[in-house]
């Protein structure tokens, strides 16, 4: 069974406190940092985790990643400080919250990440048997609001028994949001006959509406260069409304998490990438959405090692960066004939619009993050109409002894900016989560975080 990966990494070079905050690292902070988060995540070691806090209760909403309904963003974790207890330490939520501190300046805000508000998800604890047995992998894939409740879902991954004879049990599992969050028994993932092609695991789950209709959807890789379309809304048991014969698409393996609608036509559409060659990259080609679901091939993407689409300024519409072991290869409006590039090796590429403007930021982390940048720096590029300009605007995170990860772009204040999620760790025993809220002027993001934790405070849970 095949795993996407989920690690943006980027080598620091300075002292684990100084990984905790941005402002202990010689950056000046704007007011919008949590002055205690670094004390509290050192502080673990000692037993002094956040206190933890009810989940929010919330009525049902249309935000994603919003598993309580109740308006606010919440994050999936699933790279946690594990120390003595295995490779596999499950699954954390971390719940948003009503009158936190994020908000336009960083403070005051309506809506944050809140620490305390915290879950833990494992197999034993929430997986679903089959033929009796626990799954011992539970990982996250993606989520979105499968049967239409108004309360995100998680799709997670497991490992289900197998002999190696005939078609293997479908290993995708559903955790269905509530009131008070995400709990309870998953349900397995039901996967009709029709939509099954050949011996393989039915994987590598991506979100979206692909036909069109409000609900979300399932796109499914199903075998070879094949896969499969599950029609939403689903039920409780796990089953779509409906499925088809698995499709062609021109690579076997998908871009998991939640689907964009690349051509702006109303459906959402599916990337898909052939086999990566010897220097990890890969050709890529986008399968368009349509009233029937995903099936014709639009857009073929240069071989790289990631890809983002946004609107970055130059096209009209929606524009790709796909990182190349020689640099950014930027397209604009996919698939136009306006191209350019930026000087970056083995860069990981993310993007958000952190200021506002409708624009997106593209957000590069790696060993050589961008002309002008050192490695180990995860740095911005503002979108403009005119196109990148050669160097960064503004250098993000961190830059400790230990590794930075990019964890998500994305908006948890609610101020409809994006905010930078950045994980830093050193091993498997010390790491801390900083949220970096998007400004509308100066450096695009504040300088210190506004919520920081350690997943270290999972242990507490156990």
């Amino acid at each position: 069974m095949r795993r996407r990966a989920r690690r943006r990494t980027v080598a620091g070079a300075a002292a684990l406190s100084c990984a905790l905050l941005l402002s202990g690292c010689g950056g000046h902070g704007d007011g919008g940092g949590d002055k205690g988060a670094g004390d509290r995540a050192l502080g673990l070691a000692a037993g002094k985790a956040t206190p933890q806090r009810p989940v929010p209760r919330g009525d049902g909403s249309e935000t994603d990643d919003d598993f309580n309904g109740d308006g606010a963003r919440d994050l999936v974790l699933d790279d946690l400080v594990h120390r003595d207890h295995g490779d596999d330490a499950g699954i954390g939520i971390v719940y948003g919250g009503k009158g936190g501190k994020g908000g336009k300046n960083g403070n005051g805000g309506k809506n944050s990440l809140v620490p305390g508000a915290r879950q833990l998800l494992s197999a034993h604890a929430n997986g679903a048997r089959t033929d009796g047995e626990l799954p011992a992998a539970f990982e996250s894939e993606a989520s979105c609001d499968l049967d239409g409740d108004g309360f995100s879902d998680l799709i997670v991954s497991t490992d289900p028994p197998y002999d190696g004879q005939g078609r293997p049990p479908v290993p995708l599992q559903i955790l269905f949001g509530s009131p008070e969050g995400l709990g309870g028994k998953a349900v397995k993932l039901r996967v009709p006959e029709r939509a099954r092609f050949g011996n393989d695991w039915p994987d590598q789950p991506v979100c979206g509406d692909f036909d069109g209709d409000g609900a979300s959807d399932l796109v499914l890789h199903a075998s070879g260069a094949r896969i499969s379309f599950l029609r939403g809304p689903f039920k409780r048991t796990g089953a779509p409304r409906a499925a088809g014969a698995p499709v062609a698409a021109p690579g076997n393996n998908l871009v998991s998490g939640r689907a964009t609608d690349v051509d702006g036509d109303g459906y959402d559409d599916v990337l898909v990438r052939k086999a990566a060659g010897p220097s990890g990259a890969a050709p890529g080609a986008v399968v368009l959405g349509g009233a029937d679901g995903p099936g014709e091939t639009g857009v073929l993407l240069p071989a790289g090692t990631d890809v983002v689409f946004g609107r970055f300024g130059k096209g009209r519409g929606m524009d790709a960066a796909v990182a190349t072991p020689k640099g950014v290869a930027l397209r604009y409006e996919v698939p136009g004939t306006l191209r350019e590039s930026l000087e970056a090796r083995d860069v990981a590429v993310d993007a958000g619009d952190l200021d506002g403007d409708g624009l997106s930021e593209l957000v590069m982390s790696g060993p050589g993050s961008g002309s002008g940048g050192a490695a180990g720096d995860v740095r911005v590029f503002r979108g403009r109409a005119a196109g990148f300009a050669a160097n960064a605007t503004a250098l993000v995170g961190p830059r400790g002894k230990g590794t930075t990860q990019v964890l998500q772009v994305a908006d948890f204040d609610g101020d409809e900016r994006a905010d930078l999620v950045l994980r830093t760790y050193r091993g498997d025993t010390e790491d801390t989560v900083g949220v970096y809220p998007g400004r509308a002027a100066g450096d695009l993001v504040s300088r210190a975080p506004s919520v920081s934790f350690s997943t270290a405070e999972f242990l507490t849970m156990r």
